[in-house]
């Protein structure tokens, strides 16, 4: 099967990039390998997620929120979001297709895709003369190698198979990870009745709500990104003090500065501060080993848990198939150039929602992505 634009995954960064060529009118094709779009918000996100930036900053390309929605978005809010982008931009993601390799063949100047039909058992070939990467930074979730963790007798799970804390009250449950997703499962956890600790290993840079992140983000259309970091990390030091004694030292460094060099996103806090500071929730260091369904840490104190959570963070899986692409992507799968040069690579080769600048530089991806390949096609056909 041949195509002008091959797309390889129907998350936000597939649908918004399928849906700017739509709007221009360049032929494309999703092939996605669950049942569903989004597939990870749908299936491996937690129940109380909120987008953590305001909606003007979390819209995908040509539509805007409907009027009247919150600033912070719900996880069902922004699912039905994509459910009117998909129906008005009419995308009809393929799915069921695992794509299994993916080259470029220098002789018929096109992308060689080789999809398994799950439904079929049948492998299925297109051929492309564009081809975008959409399957995101998130593709799979990371857990790190502890030692005796395989010994331990209670459960343990990515954050990406918790829900909810509804099982686990009055259980002693330790999360790994204090970025976004650790803090509000912590949060989530002791909401439920759950005896909850979380390990902090680094320091933890904080917008002290989630218009501080809304503002900042505003202000770096007009104002250097060194005056908006020192007003936010002044406000967060007004509202927190010094959190260092509660086990969250403050980095050195701004959290926007942060965000562009280390691809790091501050913690925007939900309440999880407050809990640490009343001591309803446990911080405890790095894990040095685990023995049954006791944990070892670093400052050699050793505590039994029910249940380990790892917000531990995610990796791409894109090398698994995508083939001679070592000028576009590392060998961790990320993209060689930083934002916002990272999006286009060669001989057709693009990828979208690896920016690490969430659903704005998602949007931002995607339309880079499909005004550079309209370029393209008009270009060839004047030659």
């Amino acid at each position: 099967m041949e195509e002008v634009v091959i797309i390889v995954g129907a998350g936000p960064s597939g649908l918004a990039t399928s849906a700017c060529l739509n709007v221009l009118s360049i032929p494309n094709i999703i092939l996605e390998r669950e049942d569903c779009f989004a597939s990870l918000w749908k299936k491996r996100t937690h129940d109380r997620l909120k987008l953590h930036l305001g909606k003007q900053f979390c819209q995908l390309p040509h539509m805007a929120y409907p009027e009247g929605t919150p600033t912070f978005i719900s996880k069902a809010g922004f699912l039905w979001y994509l459910e009117d982008y998909v129906s008005h931009f009419q995308i009809n993601p393929r799915y069921h297709r695992f794509v299994e390799s993916a080259s470029y063949d220098k002789v018929d100047k096109k992308w060689h895709i080789v999809a398994k039909n799950r439904v079929s058992d049948k492998s299925e070939v297109y051929l492309g003369k564009f081809l975008v990467v959409a399957t995101g930074e998130n593709s799979e979730g990371l857990i790190p190698n502890i030692s005796g963790l395989d010994s331990f007798e209670g459960e343990f799970m990515h954050c990406t198979n918790y829900k909810n804390g509804k099982r686990f009250g009055d259980k002693q449950v330790l999360v790994v990870g204090c970025g976004n997703s650790g803090m509000e499962i912590s949060y989530d956890l002791w909401n439920h009745g759950a005896c909850t600790s979380i390990v902090v290993r680094n320091p933890v840079g904080t917008c002290a709500y989630k218009g501080n992140g809304v503002t900042g983000m505003s202000w770096l259309k007009y104002i250097p990104r060194k005056v908006v970091d020192y007003v936010i990390v002044s406000l967060a030091k007004l509202v927190y003090g010094n959190l260092s004694s509660y086990g969250l030292p403050r980095p050195s460094l701004g959290p926007f500065y942060l965000k562009d060099v280390t691809r790091s996103s501050p913690v925007i806090d939900v309440g999880t501060i407050e809990k640490i500071k009343e001591g309803e929730i446990q911080v405890v260091p790095a894990i040095t080993k685990i023995e049954g369904d006791y944990i070892y840490f670093s400052n050699g104190k050793t505590s039994r848990f029910d249940a380990i959570i790892f917000a531990t963070g995610y990796k791409s899986t894109v090398l698994h198939w995508l083939k001679g692409v070592e000028h576009l992507f590392k060998e961790d799968g990320m993209p060689k150039k930083n934002f916002p040069n990272h999006w286009m690579g060669e001989n057709g080769l693009y990828c979208a929602g690896f920016g690490s600048r969430g659903l704005f530089g998602i949007a931002r991806d995607a339309e880079h992505i499909a005004n550079h390949i309209r370029d393209v096609e008009y270009a060839s056909r004047r030659l």
